[in-house]
């Protein structure tokens, strides 16, 4: 169940994300949307020769700008009068790729709470976990700045 953004207390664990699949269609968005055409996001038959996961895999940003998706999902916002921005990510670090067709999910513990001028800043300590896997695709500190 979603958690109120304000009620979370530091070291609390959101309830996991959703399990958002990664197609090639993703992919491709993306690869057009960032100008990174690297064959190993696009070209299939040469993944399937070639690559050592045999397939195409997604973009390392690609999973992290899938967070406010997640993150809307893992925390209950009025939108009438809450207004959250991303604020940044620290530390991150891509551990496993994702190949195409993998699901991916995030897992966010609130690490910090603090009051600014524009806020408040959350930053989350987060790591994208794949269907099947051990290891996770990333980890990393999500920042959200909540306004007001």
């Amino acid at each position: 169940m979603a958690k109120d953004l304000l009620q979370l207390d530091v070291g609390e664990q959101l309830e996991p994300s959703d399990w958002m699949k990664i197609d090639q269609a993703r992919i491709n968005l993306f690869a057009e949307a960032t100008g990174d055409h690297q064959w190993i996001h696009l070209d299939v038959e040469r993944c399937q020769k070639e690559s050592p996961f045999k397939t195409t895999i997604a973009h390392g940003y690609l999973s992290v700008t899938l967070m406010p998706e997640a993150f809307y999902g893992m925390v209950q916002l009025d939108s009438s009068t809450q207004t959250v921005l991303n604020y940044g990510v620290d530390k991150i670090r891509f551990l496993e790729p994702v190949r195409v067709e993998d699901e991916i999910r995030f897992i966010s513990t609130l690490a910090r709470k603090e009051s600014k001028a524009m806020g408040t800043l959350f930053s989350f300590d987060t790591q994208v976990d794949i269907k099947g896997r051990d290891k996770p695709a990333l980890v990393g500190t999500f920042l959200m700045m909540l306004l007001g």
